[in-house]
């Protein structure tokens, strides 16, 4: 096979180690030696099955939120819903910021990842390209992070089960439309190439600044990795911009230390009311308590409904407070380590709990999803009512705090801890061995 990727220095997001990945055939991967973290996967065609799938994915986004999401009834009363009756919902009962939130992730964020990729896709097709290619393609990148229709799906299955006993409920086509969007997303992600769509705005030269002729396949003295594009570049050179994307460049996080620190203390005093104050109150025939996270996981197990009950558990106890413990550890290992050989240990397992963290947070919005589709469907009056309660909103910040605070720690430090990138230092270095490539 035709090797359709050039050799080039990358600098490993995971481990802060430099090193060249060498010419790459299409569906082949290649991983960081050192660490494991994934530094590019290429495929046969980079950018054309994901244009028709991104194209797909914005006529199921459009079904998603203009057709009824679910029908229930009880006592002769019939209520249909959309999407956007839950953020609705949440704005009549004084919970606004809340209404912000799943209205943010569930909508704009989605648009506005799928149509800046359709953007950037057919604009790369075109002869003349469309204007600042690379500020969109960076921005769409960025609300992928904050995404999170595949939550959604999830809350909507726990809903729908939890309302099985309380009315008569049937799914509308917006479910469908949200269950095959969920699939059509994974099968984009999958078949875009990032790096192959970022070297096709550097080849027809809509970039930042002038790229040098013959990119630098050696470490160079202030050279850092950039994190939108991945292009290797001396920050002090363009102004402390990516001369390819734009993006402002630093060897490390800005002060990732403090900032996570911070962040993390307040997602530990914000998961105590998360806890405590009830996060929903279901009200039949007038009479009713307030529930909290943990008093939902009880009426579940209550109902014999153990699978779900779990995965409540799971998702609204459980990984916050892994996240929380997760985060904690990486810090003070960083910052208290005492001594490189004691940086050292259980490295590389920690840079992989790194991503795992930053990837499963978002996780937890299951049961903010769940709450305001509950809100919306279920308004009975007096013969049932279901209302959100202010522990939803704590909870909810409690995921969005520690989703900043994995944005904000810089894996890369656990390793400059341990000594492990003398270039750091100021020591005379050179890149390390070509990355692990195979196929997949």
């Amino acid at each position: 096979m035709v090797a359709v990727t050039r050799p080039e220095l990358r600098e490993c997001p995971g481990c802060g180690l430099f090193q060249t990945v060498p010419a790459m055939e299409a569906n082949m991967r290649c991983d960081c030696p050192r660490c494991g973290t994934l530094l590019r996967a290429t495929r046969a065609d980079p950018t054309g099955h994901c244009l028709a799938l991104t194209a797909a994915c914005l006529v199921l986004f459009a079904v998603l939120w203009l057709a009824m999401l679910m029908k229930v009834s009880t006592a002769g009363i019939v209520r249909e819903t959309d999407l956007m009756s839950g953020p609705q919902e949440l704005v009549e009962r004084g919970l606004w910021p809340l209404a912000l939130a799943v209205f943010f992730t569930t909508a704009a964020a989605p648009l506005f990842k799928f149509a800046g990729t359709l953007y950037v896709l057919v604009g790369l097709r075109m002869s003349t390209l469309p204007p600042n290619l690379r500020g969109v393609f960076r921005f769409s990148r960025k609300m992928g992070t904050w995404a999170m229709l595949e939550v959604l799906l999830l809350g909507a299955f726990v809903a729908y089960v939890k309302l099985g006993d309380l009315v008569t409920i049937e799914l509308g086509p917006a479910v469908y439309a949200l269950g095959i969007l969920t699939i059509v997303i994974v099968w984009a992600e999958l078949a875009l190439d990032p790096q192959a769509v970022w070297e096709e705005i550097e080849r027809r030269g809509q970039t930042h600044a002038p790229m040098p002729a013959i990119a630098p396949m050696e470490y160079r003295p202030g050279a850092a990795g950039c994190e939108s594009c991945g292009l290797v570049c001396v920050p002090a050179e363009h102004e402390g911009d990516c001369p390819r994307c734009g993006a402002h460049v630093h060897e490390r996080k800005p002060d990732a230390i403090g900032r996570t620190l911070a962040l993390l203390i307040a997602g530990v005093v914000l998961y105590i009311p998360a806890n405590v104050y009830p996060v929903l109150t279901v009200m039949q025939l007038g009479a009713g308590q307030p529930s909290t996270i943990l008093g939902g996981v009880e009426e579940l197990l209550a109902s014999n409904m153990y699978p779900l009950a779990a995965l409540v558990f799971f998702a609204s106890i459980l990984v916050p407070l892994f996240k929380l413990l997760g985060l904690g550890s990486m810090l003070i290992a960083t910052s208290m380590a005492g001594s490189a050989e004691n940086a050292n240990v259980l490295l590389r397992q920690r840079t992989a709990l790194y991503f795992i963290v930053a990837w499963i947070g978002r996780w937890s919005m299951v049961d903010i999803f769940m709450e305001s589709l509950l809100g919306a469907l279920v308004k009975f009056g007096s013969v049932i009512t279901i209302e959100p309660g202010a522990g939803a909103l704590a909870f909810c910040a409690v995921v969005f705090v520690t989703i900043f605070a994995a944005e904000s720690f810089d894996p890369r430090l656990m390793w400059d801890a341990a000594a492990r990138n003398p270039h750091r230092q100021s020591l005379p270095s050179r890149p390390g061995a070509a990355a692990t490539v195979s196929s997949g």
